[in-house]
């Protein structure tokens, strides 16, 4: 049983909430407190201190980061001590799955601009991390490698990564495949250059003509520019719009 012996408010908060969403069993005590029996893990908060057994691991908090905090006290529960691993499949909105040993610590579906910020994020504090990136979606995929820093990284041939989805579990397609191609090897990649071609830059146009109020496509050079990671599809059709007006004028 996980054991939360603070008097910091702000850990105290963070953690519980935690571990409630995640249905790990705890309790919690005063900072101080006698450890009940039971007790496999205690988190605490900066600064604070507990007598615990040897074999019982201590946890310090972080108030502003109390899941990464969960995240170690349940790994190391469930002795998933190992190399920190994420899995990326690419797209609009890429699957992230976040690896420790062989334990899923962490999962993200989020708009491909976002991808390379909660990949760093989540290898900041990692020992010898490795990122391994799906083959597909090739123009989104560029777009990650080439805006990760400082992690190495696979590209991995991503070829029956997506497992098949019964009822109730639209949606989670993305994030299993990440988890698959954690798991797999890849090449390593420290870049990855793309031209994109006659087909994804007419599908990026007939997407901003769905998007635009007035059924207007955007042309080719605002296509490429988003085929490239330099524009969102929404900024390439205010860049349009401005210069249909300036050419009205």
């Amino acid at each position: 049983m996980i054991v939360v012996a603070t008097d910091d408010f702000e850990v105290y908060h963070g953690v519980v909430n935690e571990l409630r969403d995640r249905g790990a069993e705890f309790t919690t005590i005063e900072s101080g407190a006698a450890l009940p029996e039971g007790t496999t893990a205690v988190v605490i908060g900066p600064g604070e201190s507990i007598d615990a057994p040897a074999d019982v691991p201590v946890f310090q908090g972080d108030p502003e980061d109390p899941r990464r905090t969960v995240e170690k006290v349940v790994a190391a529960l469930r002795g998933a001590r190992g190399r920190t691993v994420v899995g990326v499949d690419p797209g609009e909105r890429p699957g992230i799955a976040v690896l420790s040993g062989e334990m899923v610590v962490a999962a993200f579906h989020v708009p491909v601009a976002e991808a390379a910020a909660v990949v760093e994020r989540e290898v900041a504090d990692a020992v010898d991390p490795l990122v391994r990136i799906g083959d597909g979606a090739r123009l989104q995929g560029a777009r990650i490698i080439d805006d990760l820093e400082d992690v190495p990284v696979e590209l991995v041939d991503e070829t029956g990564t997506t497992p098949y989805l019964g009822t109730g579990v639209r949606g989670m397609g993305d994030v299993l495949a990440a988890v698959n191609i954690a798991r797999m090897s890849g090449e390593p990649v420290e870049s990855r250059t793309i031209e994109p071609t006659a087909g994804e830059l007419q599908r990026i146009k007939d997407r901003s003509r769905e998007q635009s109020e007035t059924n207007r496509a955007i042309d080719e050079v605002l296509a490429r520019r988003v085929a490239e990671g330099d524009l969102t599809v929404e900024e390439a059709l205010a860049e349009h719009r401005g210069d249909e007006e300036t050419n009205e004028e």
